[in-house]
């Protein structure tokens, strides 16, 4: 078997894609996220285990473009502008978090015996943090629009700005005992130039090049043809960087923010999230492989007590910049936990700084071994800060970017102001019902100001903003946000904390419906339902039915919808099938007879009997 997966890619390729499909759903199960479940499976079929798979190296070069994918997509979502105004995060909380993680941990590699050149690198490579992991987490949540979330990526961005100094310096330390010094702040000083050259060029090719082409290939009518310019773009950005030394996801995210604008951006970001959903989970498969379980094994005290204070340290020097930067203390804590983990470029760092004479090999696998474990244990961390944030959060008096909620006395409140809610709140508004509104997208909060809507920023699955927001004066609150767990928790913290207050909640399509019904809410509209019907009676219509016969079969339709949705109430979402018009085909003969069918009696079908 190790035999055929090294010299046959496509075993290589069935084994990653078995372990894959086992590893992430029992993970997942187990409640420990799919990111553990493919780092367990890289390890069991890496080269210190089964073997099945003898070159992680190799799937790492490959699976990078996981990370680099994953980067495009959050920079199509986060405008030019945007990132402008996040700067000072970038620059200073970012950047102070570099510097300070660094300056920790080359203290405390002194204090155990390291000269100042060695200890530095050292520090410098385990100060990176998991930007794969981070994102990805925060991507699953749907909180990258938090301001956690936002405080979180400035740093992971900061952090892929740095790699070229970091990679730079390495060398630097290392020649600086042979007399080498000057050629290396040369060599530094001309990589930094082609840096910034290659930036500009991504920039002008981003704002002036990129939509023209898309709108030349859209013409041609051809998916596969903006499937093929969609990984150009990625893939040629990342390799434009890389080859000047930059980060690779730093090349892809910086094309991906300057097409956020772009009228092609849905069909870029449909055409890639299928690579990196797999590629993602091929980077942590082969992150997996490298670590060594025999190393583990033999030295597990000393790399169980270096991984734990590693990510201590780590913890509480960005959960404590995150505080000095404005962040409340449960965010903070979510930040602190998302950076603990050490980043790609440890995996990197480390042998460059190896291969100047900085550390011995010994010390490199450790230290390989420590980064590896440490992205094991990030995720339990992670989920760990998170319900330690939400206790500390009614507590911590801030109800969501310090919003003025002074001025919120609805009698309904409506939180979503998306497609949906925008038009629930003009029935309110048109009776005079007065209304609070809330939405946890601060463009969006932006933007309803602009035509003459109050909106409160705030997230309205956190009971402390509910509260500030007048929930508990409301007679009705109405829940329209788009992602289905988010509504989950909101209906469950306004049953528990405010059980007199009438809900009404949009559900995403029937299943979703039919949770919210299990959760005891009477009142549930799915948001497609009804213009659904309306586009049926108008094709009827359109077809010549007279209008009042399509207005029956509409009503005829709604009512059916609704006693099967009553049956699945009960019974499950595959019961009252009886009640929907399907469109199965009646049987028809394949083909007609060749001969007469003959009776027994020796007649021919359709013969009379004498």
């Amino acid at each position: 078997m190790h035999h055929a997966a090294a010299s046959s890619p496509l075993i290589g390729a069935l084994i990653l894609l078995i372990a894959a499909v086992i590893a992430a759903p029992v993970a997942r199960r187990l409640g420990l996220g799919g990111a553990v479940g493919y780092l367990f499976a890289g390890a069991a079929i890496g080269p210190s285990a089964a073997g099945l798979i003898s070159h992680p190296d190799a799937v790492l070069q490959v699976a990078e473009l996981g990370v680099v994918m994953l980067l495009f997509l959050i920079g199509l979502d986060l405008k030019i502008e945007r990132l402008v105004a996040l700067r000072l995060q970038v620059v200073g909380f970012g950047g102070g978090q570099i510097a300070v993680t660094t300056l920790a941990l080359a203290g405390v590699a002194m204090a155990f015996g390291y000269d100042p050149k060695p200890a530095l690198a050292l520090g410098l490579a385990l100060a990176f943090s998991g930007t794969a992991m981070a994102l990805q987490i925060l991507d699953e949540r749907g909180h990258l629009n938090r301001p956690y979330g936002e405080q979180t990526f400035a740093a992971l961005l900061a952090q892929d700005i740095a790699v070229v100094p970091a990679l730079a310096l390495v060398p630097f330390l290392g020649s600086a005992a042979s007399g080498d010094a000057a050629d290396s702040w040369t060599e530094t000083l001309l990589a930094a130039g082609e840096a910034i050259a290659v930036l500009a060029g991504i920039v002008v090719a981003g704002r002036y090049l990129l939509d023209p082409m898309f709108r030349l290939l859209a013409r041609t009518g051809a998916r596969e043809v903006m499937t093929a310019a969609a990984l150009l773009v990625v893939l040629g950005a990342a390799e434009a960087a890389h080859a000047v030394g930059l980060s690779m996801a730093l090349g892809a995210f910086l094309a991906g923010a300057l097409l956020a604008g772009s009228s092609y951006r849905h069909e870029l970001e449909a055409d890639i999230e299928p690579f990196r959903g797999l590629l993602i989970a091929l980077f942590f498969m082969g992150i997996g492989m490298t670590i060594k379980l025999g190393e583990v094994a033999t030295h597990w005290a000393p790399l169980i007590a270096t991984t734990l204070g590693y990510l201590a340290l780590k913890i509480a020097i960005a959960a404590a910049l995150a505080r000095s930067f404005g962040a409340s203390f449960a965010d903070a804590l979510r930040i602190g936990a998302l950076l603990g983990a050490a980043g790609e470029f440890a995996f990197v760092l480390i042998p460059l700084t190896l291969a100047n004479g900085l550390i011995d090999a010994d010390t490199a696998t450790l230290l390989s071994a420590t980064a590896a474990l440490s992205l094991v244990a990030a995720p339990p961390l992670i989920a760990l800060a998170e319900r330690l944030a939400d206790r500390a959060e009614p507590s911590s008096g801030a109800p969501g970017a310090d919003e003025d909620y002074s001025g919120a006395k609805g009698e309904v409140m409506v939180i979503g102001f998306g497609r949906v809610g925008q038009i629930a709140a003009q029935l309110l508004l048109a009776e005079g019902v007065e209304t609070t509104l809330i939405d946890a997208n601060p463009e969006r909060v932006a933007q309803a100001a602009r035509f003459g809507f109050k909106v409160y920023y705030g997230d309205g699955s956190r009971l402390d903003v509910l509260r500030a927001a007048g929930a508990a004066r409301a007679r009705a609150i109405v829940v329209c946000v788009d992602d289905r767990e988010v509504a989950k928790r909101v209906v469950e913290i306004v049953q528990t904390s405010f059980p007199l207050t009438k809900l009404v909640v949009k559900a995403y399509d029937r299943g979703h419906a039919l949770e919210l019904y299990a959760l005891g809410v009477a009142d549930v509209a799915r948001e497609t339902f009804e213009s659904a019907l309306v586009i049926g009676r108008m094709a009827l219509e359109a077809m010549g039915v007279d209008a009042e016969r399509a207005a029956e079969i509409e009503e005829d339709v709604r009512r059916r919808d609704a006693a099967r949705l009553e049956i699945q109430r009960v019974e499950g979402i595959y019961a009252g099938r009886e009640f929907s018009y399907t469109n199965k085909p009646t049987p028809q003969p394949l083909s007609q007879p060749k001969r007469k069918g003959a009776m027994l009696d020796g007649r021919t079908t359709g013969e009379s009997p004498t």
